[in-house]
């Protein structure tokens, strides 16, 4: 792909009819691909979980919960202001390039030195040596933001997606291998290192573009303002996010901390897979119907309710059978993380749900409202960490529940004011599935201690039986309570026309039936 004309303009654009189809076909993509980098992190978590200690992961997550913040310096800020700018050219992506990558080197730097104050913070001695080995990923993924960015404005999802399959692949690959060699913790530091290099070198390869020199008068000043607001949310939303590593880390040291990280990634898994990566793709596609707000209003609560159908069957699902999940995946020592993930699980519906309000916010263009609200969410909830500090990790995930519970209604109601999004609207849209997942999730826990089968096999084999079978029990109840509440099988069949329009290969087959993201027609899912 080269993205600018011969007079530095860009040019691969699409509106209309070719608009919806890329949007639809770029979120099936990107689920694809997310799940594809499922089934490797899936079997990279089982290979590494059985050749390294809890405390190695706990050492290293000690480090990303900081490194991780400052390597996302561009990526959170520099993509969404050229995704959502109504023009841009070559010398203002060279502009953003040169600001990120010198960017990158002094962060790289300045991380490297942080490390002896981290290990005392944590009294570890070995986080000043995993600190400077991950300092290094910040400079590898300061090359790809801008060439990513624009390859995602071209509505070039499939090669973004097949880049990061490719670069998450080598990663695991690298990372077991050293791990069989008794590298230890240094096996996860290498393969977080080789995800950022080769992700860097296959955005090179999709977007044949290669900056130019600075120049001025270009709108830099603009889009560096859009993108710091944007980054600054994310900062808040990422402390919010962290500050839990960080009391378990400094409190309770680095075992616990590797048990309540599994724990963690179980809970962040639906979100990870499924609605992370679609971002890039709703954004780049609501942007485009800012000046068609019933239309924008219509298709954005069509992508909540089926998002809604999918995220509350799971959470509740999870929350039955998350810990012989994780007693399948992980093996013995692991069963502290099963504990723990009781309390995250059923607010796994409630977070996919919460985290689409950005969309709205980024998509008409309105960053420092976004920031505003990172801001109390943050106060919110640091605040219920330590009212449940007393309780231990378990706590901490409890809090996590209550804390996207408490703020779901008044985020929906903060980001829609501009667009005139009631909230009411956005209820309406999802409440039945709620009242659906609670209906089965109570249902079947009932089934399952009247009926306790398998409930007595031991180890990965029993674990794995009681999975499959207690899943299998509740989409049966929780299909059957959506079909009763919504009085027909209307959202069964739409969600599954949706899911074939997903299927890349379909989606282009078929570009009769196609519409904005989470969306098959036009109409509003309900």
């Amino acid at each position: 792909m080269r993205p600018f004309d011969t007079s530095g303009e860009f040019h691969p654009t699409a509106g209309g009819e070719e608009l919806r189809r890329a949007a639809v076909r770029g979120v099936g993509v990107s689920i694809f691909a997310s799940g594809m980098s499922f089934i490797l992190q899936f079997i990279g978590t089982i290979v590494l979980a059985r050749l390294l200690a809890p405390s190695d992961f706990g050492v290293v997550t000690m480090v990303t919960t900081f490194s991780l913040l400052v390597c996302s310096f561009g990526l959170n800020g520099f993509t969404e202001a050229i995704l959502q700018r109504d023009g841009v050219t070559h010398s203002l992506a060279s502009n953003l390039f040169w600001i990120n990558f010198g960017a990158g080197v002094v962060l790289t730097a300045a991380f490297a030195a942080l490390g002896p104050l981290l290990a005392w913070f944590y009294h570890d001695p070995l986080v000043k040596h995993v600190t400077e080995g991950m300092s290094l990923t910040i400079l590898a993924g300061s090359f790809s933001v801008i060439h990513l960015a624009l390859a995602n404005r071209a509505l070039r999802f499939a090669a973004v997606s097949a880049n990061n399959v490719v670069a998450r692949s080598i990663s695991v690959i690298v990372s077991i291998i050293l791990a069989f060699e008794g590298w230890g913790y240094w096996a996860l530091v290498v393969g977080y290192l080789t995800q950022q290099v080769s992700t860097s070198v296959g955005a090179w390869i999709i977007c044949r573009w290669t900056p130019g020199i600075i120049r001025r008068g270009v709108g830099t000043g603009e889009a560096m303002k859009f993108a710091l607001k944007v980054y600054s949310h994310f900062g808040f939303s990422y402390a919010t996010g962290n500050t839990d590593n960080l009391i378990v880390g400094s409190r309770f040291h680095a075992q616990a901390l590797g048990f309540y990280k599994k724990a963690f990634d179980l809970f962040y898994l639906p979100l990870s897979q499924l609605l992370s990566p679609i971002g890039a793709v709703v954004i780049a596609t609501l942007s485009r119907f800012n000046h068609d707000r019933a239309s924008y209003q219509r298709y954005f609560l069509a992508g909540i309710s089926f998002l809604a159908f999918v995220g509350m069957g799971i959470g509740a699902d999870f929350t039955l059978v998350g810990r012989d999940m994780i007693r399948f995946l992980l093996g013995p020592g692991w069963e502290e993380a099963g504990r723990i993930f009781v309390f995250f699980g059923p607010g796994i519906g409630i977070m996919m749900l919460y985290n689409t309000h950005g969309w709205i916010h980024l998509s008409v263009g309105r960053p420092g409202r976004w920031l505003v609200w990172a801001v109390i969410e943050f106060l919110s909830t640091v605040s219920l960490f330590m009212v449940a500090l007393r309780w231990g990790p378990r706590g901490i995930a409890g809090a996590w529940t209550v804390s996207f519970t408490i703020l779901l209604i008044p985020a929906f109601w903060y980001a829609g004011k501009p667009i005139g999004l009631e909230i009411a609207a956005v209820l309406g849209a999802v409440w039945k599935y709620f009242a659906a997942s609670v209906v089965a999730g109570f249902a079947t826990a009932w089934v399952i201690r009247s009926v306790p089968m398998f409930g007595t096999m031991p180890g990965a084999l029993g674990a794995l039986a009681r999975l499959v079978s207690n899943s299998l029990v509740f989409f049966a109840l929780y299909f059957t309570a959506v079909v009763a509440l919504h009085r027909g099988l209307d959202p069964i069949q739409q969600a599954t026309r949706l899911i074939g329009d997903l299927l890349p290969w379909r989606a282009a087959a078929h570009p009769a039936s196609v519409g904005p993201p989470g969306v098959g027609t036009g109409e509003v899912r309900t």
